[in-house]
């Protein structure tokens, strides 16, 4: 939770999009404990943010932190 909170902080995520990530973990987080199905549909965009998330991570590492890529 703290992680995704800070992403605005960290690599200057866009607040909208810490929002949307942040409403996926509590979609997961209910899911977890109530045993519900998560729809596709939910499935399928949360592996979408987590991709494009893994671009925006690798590029302010390879801008910012470059070193880290060796």
């Amino acid at each position: 939770m703290t992680m995704i909170q800070l992403l605005s902080q960290t690599i200057d995520l866009d607040k909208q999009t810490v929002i949307v990530l942040d409403a996926l973990r509590k979609q997961r987080n209910v899911a977890d404990y109530s045993g519900d199905i998560v729809p596709a549909s939910a499935v399928d965009e949360c592996v979408s943010y987590a991709e494009n998330l893994f671009h925006d991570v690798h590029l302010w590492i390879k801008d910012n932190k470059h070193e880290l890529l060796k």
